[in-house]
């Protein structure tokens, strides 16, 4: 696709993401992954990463400018997402969150095929403080996003283990679910994703506030995705300041995180996405 700088390789990472889910999904229900299939996968993961990666950054810093929207964002937060678990995956037993990881990337990066975005600006791609306010929010929205997948996943791993959730004895979805980690290692992992999201978070937006004119040519708004921005930034720092005075833990922690990241979804996605779609606006 020849728009704005897009070409038919922006279909290569979907369809190398598409090739691992099948790779997976053929493998034998309940076996344990070879050293060697092991190994094939990660190598596989790293090199579908490594295509979407230069995909992604070819298509948004164009030589018309920088182009972006919805489906870039998602798609960015999918790459963030799927990298973040890849390089835990060697220290962590989380081989079962691959399926959500690869799934959610494959329906992520067909989007900018179907929504190639706007040029937002022909001059923010020479200027490094726009490059790094960027690369700073996309990383924290993208660990941030897997956060939420993970708490949304915990809630399922919850309600099996109090018999809330039935599932077909022998399925794959019930082999799945007893892979995972126990609740207490996946809790760990996900606040590991918290502290490093919200680090990346507040530094995306304060120096949004601050240096407003700088990143964006123009003085500091404080608009609709100003607000949902700073109510996420609130409520996840409540969430751990809770979790440091009162460990605050299990399904309460889960809803804040949720909460919290619905806030974030509709101040960047939500903002760009009614912009393009509902409003057919630039």
């Amino acid at each position: 696709m020849d728009i704005l700088g897009y070409s038919s390789s922006g279909w290569l990472p979907s369809a190398l993401y598409l090739f691992l889910l099948l790779i997976l999904g053929l493998r034998a229900k309940g076996s344990v992954d070879s050293p060697l299939f092991a190994g094939l996968v990660q190598a596989g993961i790293f090199l579908a990463l490594l295509v979407h990666g230069i995909e992604l950054h070819d298509s948004v810093f164009t030589d018309q400018g920088f182009v972006f929207g919805f489906a870039q964002d998602l798609s960015l937060i999918a790459w963030v997402g799927l990298a973040f678990y890849w390089f835990q995956s060697w220290f962590l037993p989380i081989s079962s969150l691959r399926w959500m990881a690869l799934l959610f990337a494959c329906a992520c990066t067909l989007l900018p095929n179907l929504f190639p975005g706007t040029l937002i600006s022909p001059k923010a791609v020479s200027d490094p403080w726009f490059k790094g306010h960027f690369i700073v929010a996309t990383i924290a929205v993208g660990l941030l996003s897997l956060a939420a997948m993970h708490a949304l996943l915990m809630s399922v791993q919850d309600r099996a283990l109090h018999r809330q959730f039935a599932f077909v004895p022998n399925s794959r979805a019930a082999h799945w679910l007893e892979e995972l980690p126990p609740l207490m290692t996946m809790e760990s992992l996900l606040f590991n994703l918290l502290y490093v999201g919200f680090a990346l978070l507040t530094l995306t937006v304060f120096s949004g506030l601050l240096f407003s004119q700088a990143l964006f040519g123009k003085p500091f708004i404080f608009d609709h995705k100003t607000i949902f921005a700073l109510i996420s930034w609130f409520l996840f720092v409540s969430l751990l300041i809770a979790r440091w005075r009162v460990g605050l833990r299990g399904r309460a922690a889960i809803r804040w995180v949720l909460s919290a990241y619905t806030a974030l979804l509709l101040a960047y996605v939500g903002s760009r996405f009614v912009l393009e779609v509902i409003l057919q606006r630039a």
